[in-house]
């Protein structure tokens, strides 16, 4: 297989379009090609695999599993009326006004300091959003702090005592945030309802630990992968004049582009994985009941049949098959894709217009990148900016 020249800030490692459908020595199953790992999302024949998946399920028989890690009609009803919370017409009319506050203040931030991690800065803008969808809203004190504590990437080579201190740690933590963040949250809905997920859920039913396992997975997926991504899309145009200058002087729709592009080529999750509840055929394959499936969306986003030609370049704007969406597959696709994608390429958009319109803003130290090897997300930190 021939490299692919890539415009990546993120090397991890082999991430390119090869054999479409593969299974490899351990027999889990491989999608590289757009189309097919589209297809094999849309699938109703699969089910949930990896974000911890195999821990939950441990629990599934005393308590209702959050909606990430279910499938099948209780997960598409649960996302029929959940769905509101995140439309665009919502967000303009519920979130968009506290984005530019909070982005204002996070500005703020560093023109007092003269130097700040973008990491810090944009996990405080990210918790704030999401935490007003969800309804963590009577939190005592720093949850973004408690947040960035339980999320940080955990050591793969821990043994021991080790692996026990990081895994008291992270209960620690998880009880810290239900103490000061989600228990108070249900008490104030309980007694008066608002329009926000918690509310939805207590009218559901749910438990105070359901409930906790709800605004872990969307603090994950809302909180978590926003902050990556802003730091990445700016390590993007802090690095790029050229395309700094394009979107710093587009209208609305063309930065957005910009940002739609960095994201297909930077996805903050690089594999999607599945098992098959059926056979799934794919073309002239067929991927047997009870397979365990890696949807490569790094590799998938360079195919050439789906985004055109140079691939692995930042290029917005680009021609694009027919039903390729301007992100590729980075927001996944089926029943389990994104539902907050509107939320966090907005949120991003304002706080990084805000950020570049700051007279002297440069980039003086370039982030530390960890990977978590589950999953291939990433985590970067350390990239400090000065204005």
């Amino acid at each position: 297989m021939t490299s692919v020249d890539s415009s990546r800030k993120v090397y991890r490692g082999d991430r390119e379009p090869g054999c479409p459908v593969h299974v490899d020595a351990a027999g889990v199953w491989h999608i590289r090609d757009y189309a097919t790992a589209r297809q094999f999302l849309r699938h109703t024949d699969t089910r949930q695999a990896g974000f911890g998946i195999e821990n939950a399920l441990r629990l599934q028989h005393r308590l209702r599993l959050p909606v990430l890690y279910r499938d099948g009609a209780e997960h598409r009803e649960h996302r029929r009326q959940t769905a509101k919370y995140f439309t665009p017409k919502r967000v303009e009319s519920a979130y968009r006004d506290l984005m530019h506050r909070l982005a204002d203040e996070q500005c703020e931030v560093l023109r007092r300091r003269g130097a700040a991690d973008l990491s810090s800065l944009s996990f405080q803008l990210a918790v704030a959003v999401a935490a007003e969808v969800v309804g963590l809203t009577s939190s005592r004190g720093d949850m973004a702090h408690r947040l960035d504590r339980f999320f940080r990437v955990p050591d793969p080579g821990a043994r021991g005592l080790a692996a026990a201190r990081q895994q008291a740690m992270n209960n620690f933590t998880v009880l810290s945030f239900f103490w000061r963040d989600v228990r108070p949250a249900i008490a104030a809905r309980r007694r008066t309802r608002r329009d926000d997920l918690i509310s939805h859920l207590l009218d559901e039913g749910c438990t105070n630990a359901e409930i906790l396992g709800e605004c872990v997975t969307f603090a994950a997926a809302g909180m978590v992968t926003t902050r990556e991504f802003i730091t990445v899309a700016a390590w993007h145009l802090l690095t790029d004049e050229t395309l700094r200058e394009r979107y710093t002087t587009a209208g609305d729709a063309e930065r957005v582009a910009v940002l739609h592009e960095i994201l297909r080529l930077e996805p903050v999750v690089a594999d999607l994985l599945r098992w098959t509840t059926a056979d799934v055929r794919l073309g002239d394959l067929t991927i047997p009941t009870g397979a365990r499936v890696d949807v490569e969306v790094a590799a998938a986003n360079l195919d050439t049949g789906a985004v055109g030609a140079d691939p692995a370049a930042v290029c917005p704007g680009r021609t694009l098959a027919d039903g390729v969406a301007d992100p590729g597959l980075s927001f996944g696709d089926g029943a389990h894709r994104c539902p907050g994608a509107y939320i966090a390429i907005q949120e991003t958009d304002i706080f990084l217009s805000k950020l570049f319109a700051m007279p002297n803003l440069r980039l003086i130290q370039e982030p530390r990148v960890t990977l978590r090897p589950d999953i291939a997300s990433y985590e970067l930190k350390g990239m400090i900016l000065a204005a």
